[in-house]
Formats: C-alpha cells, sequence, structure tokens
C-alpha cells in the first residue's frame, strides 16, 4: 500500500517548473547518444535557449532554471552551445554555473580557477543579471571560502536583484556553522534579512530555514537532542512571522515556492503544530522536496503521513 502511494510523490529538482523539467527530460544522456541531435535539423541546445530566453529577466525563475540546468543537463549540450555561438550571454551564464556547480576537488585550484574565471567571464556579459555573481558565490561555498570573502560577492547579487531569494538562501549556506560560519552569524543573517524585507517575500522563512540548518549541524554533532531547539519560544515566533507574512499574505508565485512550503511544512511538524502543517501540505499537494525531510530517518514515509493527515 505505501509503496503504491509513494509512486504519487512529484520529487525532482525542477520542483513544480513543468517546462523546466520537460526541458532536462527531452535532453537525457541516453536520448543524445547517437550525435547529440545529428540529423534532427535543431541544435539540442536550442530548447534551452529557448526556456532561457523566454524567461527573461525575472532572476529568480532564472537562477532557479540556470542552476537546475548546470546540475541535469548533459555536458556535451553546454560546450556545443559555447561552440556554435561562442558570444550568447545566456550560454555564456550557463557555463558558468556549469563549471562553477561541477568542478572538482580531483581538478585542483585549477579547475577552480577556470570556474571562477567562467563567473567573472559572464559577469562582464551580462552586467545585470545576479546569475553569475550567485554561480561564483556557489562556487565559493563549495571552496568553504570564509563569509568575509564571500559577503562582496553576494553583495553584487543583491545589488542588481534586491530581496533574491536565491541570493539569501546562498549566502546563509556560506554562513552555516556546517561550513565556515558560525550559529550567531546566521541566525543574526536570517533575522535582519527577514525583518527588512518586504511583506510577502519568501525571505520571511530565512529564519526558519537557518533553525533547519542548525538542527541539521547539531545533528551531525549529537545523535540525541537536536530536536530542542524548535521548542525554543524563538522557533514558534519565527513560524508565526512566516505563517503571517509569507504563507499567508498576498504575493506573487516565485520560482522555489515549494522548495519554502517544505521548509515550513517541515518546521511545523518537528514543532507539533498539525493544524498548521495541515495547511501547508494541502498547498504542497504531490511535491516533496528531498531537503530538509532527509534529516528524518524516513523521509517519504513521515512525509506522507502528514500529506495524508492534512488531506483527511
Amino acid at each position: 500500500m505505501l509503496r503504491r502511494r509513494r509512486h504519487t510523490l512529484l520529487v525532482r529538482p525542477a520542483l513544480d517548473d513543468d517546462l523546466l523539467h520537460t526541458t532536462l527530460t527531452d535532453l537525457r544522456p541516453t536520448l543524445q547518444s547517437h550525435g547529440l541531435g545529428a540529423g534532427s535539423g535543431r541544435p539540442p541546445w536550442q530548447p534551452v535557449a529557448e526556456l532561457l530566453r523566454d524567461t527573461g529577466r525575472n532572476w529568480d525563475r532564472r537562477w532557479h532554471r540556470m542552476s537546475v540546468l548546470a546540475g541535469g543537463l548533459p555536458a556535451a549540450v553546454c560546450e556545443r552551445w559555447r561552440a556554435d555561438r561562442p558570444g550568447d550571454a545566456d550560454a555564456l551564464v550557463l557555463w558558468a554555473c556549469v563549471r562553477s556547480t561541477r568542478w572538482t576537488s580531483a581538478g585542483g585550484r585549477a579547475a577552480a580557477r577556470d570556474a571562477e574565471r567562467a563567473c567573472l567571464r559572464a559577469a562582464e556579459v551580462c552586467p545585470e543579471d545576479p546569475a553569475p555573481w550567485l554561480a561564483l558565490l556557489g562556487l565559493m561555498r563549495s571552496l568553504a571560502a570564509p563569509p568575509r570573502d564571500a559577503v562582496p560577492v553576494w553583495t553584487e547579487a543583491v545589488i542588481r536583484a534586491p530581496w533574491h531569494r536565491g541570493a539569501y538562501h546562498l549566502m546563509l549556506s556560506c554562513l552555516s556553522p556546517r561550513g565556515q560560519g558560525s550559529v550567531a552569524d546566521m541566525m543574526d543573517f536570517a533575522g535582519h534579512g527577514a525583518a527588512r524585507a518586504p511583506h510577502g517575500s519568501p525571505l520571511a522563512l530565512l529564519p526558519v530555514a537557518a533553525r533547519v540548518e542548525l538542527v541539521a549541524h547539531r545533528q551531525r554533532q549529537m545523535s540525541l537532542g537536536a530536536d530542542g531547539h524548535w521548542n525554543e519560544p524563538r522557533a514558534g515566533a519565527e513560524l508565526d512571522a512566516a505563517l503571517a507574512d509569507w504563507f499567508h499574505a498576498p504575493a506573487a508565485p516565485h520560482a522555489e515556492a515549494v522548495a519554502d512550503l517544505n521548509l515550513l511544512a517541515f518546521a511545523l511538524v518537528r514543532s507539533h503544530r498539525p493544524a498548521d502543517a495541515a495547511l501547508v501540505f494541502r498547498r504542497i499537494g504531490r511535491h516533496m522536496t528531498p531537503r530538509p525531510w532527509e534529516l528524518l530517518p524516513d523521509p517519504e514515509r513521515t512525509f506522507l503521513y502528514w500529506r495524508d493527515r492534512a488531506g483527511g
């Protein structure tokens, strides 16, 4: 019974972006094994170019699509695009995202420097786009750069797109104690960001995201006791603010709303607020995200239990 019901979940990097998911699905490496679309009369990168062109200057959705494509596209598609259109701005930004996402320590400093150069080149070609700076920020996070070095890069991104969800969440991870940051700096950054953000902004969830990160950090240090953080009065106030300032507020949809809903539902479940959690699960529907449910022993079973309670 449970196995059958698990198939009803949609767990995918594209979240609820069906156009992005379709683009990725159609460009799976197995489908491109015969010359990357040779003979089709259409280069393999064309659907990606059209998707990004249609995204326009929606910097929030553009970053979501860029980051997902960077992790999921066959590398040969990106290389072919650059070769066919060496001056294409979207191709250069996507290539920067690919290099910053896929560089490995096996490549040493040279690989990291190449990724950094790709980001700076994309920033030069697309001066209004925050994505190259976000790609560079993600690279710095993976390199465990000190937060003081990451702040100027984050600043470049938010100058171009104030209150950009992706920028704030990336900086939050740079400040995490699981990286090179501290609990105090991470929680302060989250609190200040949420307090200053406009009403209806998903940044209202930053303190909740920081608390999830804190619990993940504590779980790595100790097997028991990490969940005590959900019982603190401050945790309740953070959830109340997230519900009032984002979930119940009239707001334009944003690209990673599904991820934020999962984050909020998880926190409400761990804080023993089933009535509020039920409202969030009804909006989530079938879209489960691995994070933060992976912090629990059986993520899918727990998600389905609470989702089904909400439906009841």
